[in-house]
């Protein structure tokens, strides 16, 4: 055992495997919607509520903008009683309910490119060079992560949506989740040049935060697995995104980085050699409803695969044996090193207050915490 570490310490030890004082405690937080019956079944603020999130370790962003610059224009298209149809600043339309939204998908009605054409458009909006792309007071962030060391993420910020780098993530947003399935065969060159746009794009956006900040883990975004299995074959995997990874990649390990996660819901099976293959070496959340595996995993992939998530969230809408049976489950294989265990997402609105204390306290029992 070491005596105790700072957040940032702890957190590139666990996932090298080497000696930690404990493991990282990290939690996805509620929806709104989880927040206000929270609020309803204990009379407590936000605050009060939430409270328990001053028990995790320290965590930072970056803070790195990957928004298109110019965005569109935000503008309300739509509304009747129970829905709004907007246009944001992605070019994205979508109608979404007016009450809690986040409890649903929304429902998507357009997207800003079409063809080849609407794509050489707005090509122009990903320029790394563009002001604001890091924050204004970026020099004293940098100084006080120094200082404080927290987990510092380095996770560019994209509109609502995502994060980067990415690179499935970053043309399925502009396309539209089904069409963008279409443009790998109708519009092969305009996905290769999308995806080299988002290559290169990634690689001058990251280099300062790398060079400059204490960054502890850098995440990609792609969500392209479903509960089945990926969006896209393998085979194509390798001909799109492989390469442009390991491009990606080579120069974060250059400069020092060496836990790189990617963040997929779904099955992510299927993908898990190609991502070790490309340099990234951990995976989240490892969603449970995708039938994810974090014992069969350790034992296939060992120390190369990394891992967050795990917890299924739905248990935590059961009783405290359902809860009880999950943690003892899951939470031994932290001591391993090499994972952390998180709910699988945010925690919904069908979960008592009380069963997520439960939850809570009882993670950190067996964790040592």
């Amino acid at each position: 055992m070491q005596t105790t570490m700072s957040p940032h310490e702890r957190y590139q030890a666990f996932m090298r495997f080497e000696s930690v004082d404990r493991c990282p405690l990290l939690e996805w937080r509620p929806w709104q919607a989880t927040l206000a019956r929270w609020k309803r079944e204990t009379g407590l603020d936000d605050s009060a509520l939430l409270q328990i999130y001053q028990e995790c370790d320290p965590e930072h962003s970056t803070g790195v903008d990957f928004s298109m610059m110019p965005p569109f224009g935000e503008r309300v298209v739509g509304e009747d009683e129970e829905t709004i149809t907007k246009t944001d600043r992605m070019g994205l339309t979508y109608r979404e309910f007016k009450a809690n939204p986040e409890t649903s998908m929304p429902e998507f009605i357009g997207f800003p490119i079409k063809s080849p054409n609407d794509w050489r458009d707005i090509k122009r909006r990903f320029d790394p060079s563009s002001p604001g792309r890091y924050p204004r007071d970026w020099e004293q962030l940098v100084q006080k992560w120094r200082k404080e060391k927290p987990i510092l993420r380095l996770y560019g910020f994209v509109a609502n949506y995502y994060g980067g780098p990415s690179l499935y993530g970053f043309v399925r947003m502009l396309l539209g989740d089904e069409q963008v399935l279409y443009a790998f065969h109708d519009h092969p060159a305009m996905v290769h040049d999308m995806m080299e746009t988002a290559t290169e794009f990634s690689i001058t956006m990251i280099q300062k935060a790398l060079k400059e900040a204490p960054v502890t883990v850098v995440q990609f975004w792609e969500d392209m697995c479903y509960r089945g299995g990926p969006l896209i074959s393998p085979s194509m995997f390798r001909e799109f995104m492989l390469p442009r990874y390991k491009r990606i990649t080579e120069v974060i390990r250059g400069l020092g980085a060496d836990i790189i996660f990617v963040d997929s819901d779904g099955k992510v099976e299927e993908l898990i050699l190609l991502w070790l293959e490309a340099g990234i070496n951990g995976v989240f959340p490892m969603e449970q409803a995708a039938g994810n595996d974090i014992h069969a995993y350790r034992r296939k992939y060992g120390k190369n695969l990394l891992m967050t998530g795990g917890i299924d969230k739905r248990v935590l809408a059961q009783d405290q044996a359902a809860i009880d049976r999950e943690l003892e489950t899951k939470v031994p294989l932290a001591s391993q090193g090499g994972y952390i265990p998180m709910l699988d997402h945010s925690i919904p609105p069908d979960v008592p207050y009380a069963n997520f204390l439960y939850y809570w306290e009882k993670k950190k029992k067996i964790m040592g915490a």
